[in-house]
């Protein structure tokens, strides 16, 4: 083989891998972001699930006062 096929050989082989290794690295990359997205999500609900959580408790909390100042009749549906 002729040195300037090997050459061509070489920078072929060589071209090959690093589009390959290219990939790999996006893809890599593509799935960090997505899970990281997912994290994001998980948060996001823990927070709101907390915060309707707080906000039911404190509706009790202001039931349970109005129902001990005022008196509370229930009505009859006919």
């Amino acid at each position: 083989m002729s040195h300037r096929a090997k050459a061509t050989l070489g920078a072929a082989i060589v071209l090959s891998a690093l589009t390959i290794w290219g990939v790999h690295f996006q893809q890599e990359q593509q799935h960090e972001t997505m899970y990281k997205g997912v994290l994001r999500d998980d948060e996001r609900r823990r927070q709101k699930m907390q915060q309707r959580e707080d906000d039911f408790q404190a509706s009790k909390r202001k039931r349970e006062l109005y129902e001990s100042v005022q008196t509370v009749t229930p009505v009859e549906k006919s």
